[in-house]
């Protein structure tokens, strides 16, 4: 008989740690898979949110229109690893159907810009813009 179950990662935030004993608390923070906070007192909060991120291996890649400048306001947020193909899919799952290429801008890139197809594995806070084959198709 096979196994059918998946395991996926999970991160233990443990909360008002400065209800708790010194002691105590050095226990937990060693603890595997382990994060302490407070959000009463504003400790650890932060460290909370990036071990999220790292343990979630998330990224942000921004989105640039043509003729203007990135808003670095809002981003979509792609696993490390993601292609251009996965980041058309985060925008709309069509955007495949009429892609021609794309524009990076960022660490991902040799060359600023670097125009590249779907297959390109983007980098932590690239800026993208995607062109397609339609007539004035410039979609982010």
């Amino acid at each position: 008989m096979k196994d059918h179950r998946t395991y996926i990662k999970c991160l233990y935030v443990y909360n008002k740690i400065d209800s708790i004993s010194l002691e105590h608390l050095d226990n937990l923070a060693r603890e595997d898979h382990t994060a302490v906070m407070s959000c009463e007192l504003d400790l650890g909060v932060k460290e909370v949110v990036e071990r999220c991120w790292e343990e979630l291996q998330l990224m942000r890649i921004y989105t640039k229109r043509r003729g203007v400048e990135p808003s670095f306001e809002e981003a979509l947020i792609v696993r490390k690893g993601s292609s251009i193909e996965d980041v058309c899919d985060s925008i709309h799952r069509t955007l495949k159907e009429s892609f021609k290429y794309a524009l990076v801008w960022g660490a991902s890139a040799k060359h600023l810009p670097q125009r590249v197809g779907l297959g390109h594995l983007v980098a932590d806070e690239d800026v993208v813009s995607i062109v397609g084959t339609k007539s004035g198709l410039a979609a982010q």
